[in-house]
């Protein structure tokens, strides 16, 4: 699903950045995956929400470079959220998020941070040295 943004939200940091996606996994019961396609100023372009299913979400690289060449992007910020509860990175969450950065590298485009909620936890990929 793709989604405008109705005024540019900077997210420079990764509290803004939580500030800023935290509504999208309030009540989540199943994974789902939010993309923030960014300026170059890191304010928030264009907001794109892929559904999962109780366990897991793909990170479609295809689908998201493409979206940041369309709009081009100079980043891009992931968030995802972990239902059970726990908010560490699963070794799917991993190879996928590599997979992209190194896609993203390739068109000059910044993967900037990917952020796991659960619950109230949240982590960084970027805080975790995973970026």
């Amino acid at each position: 699903m793709l989604q405008r943004a109705e005024s540019p939200v900077a997210l420079n940091g990764v509290e803004a950045s939580r500030t800023f996606f935290a509504p999208c996994f309030a009540d989540a019961t199943t994974e789902s995956l939010w993309v923030a396609h960014l300026d170059d100023q890191a304010r928030c372009i264009h907001l794109v929400s892929y559904d999962g299913n109780e366990q897991a979400v793909d990170i479609p690289v295809r689908a998201i470079i493409g979206d940041a060449i369309r709009l081009d992007s100079a980043g891009i910020l992931l968030a995802h959220n972990h239902p059970s509860g726990q908010a560490i990175p699963s070794r799917s969450d991993k190879v996928a998020t590599r997979a992209l950065m190194i896609a993203a590298e390739v068109i000059d485009l910044t993967l900037v941070d990917h952020l796991i909620f659960a619950g109230t936890d949240c982590a960084s990929f970027r805080r975790m040295g995973l970026l």
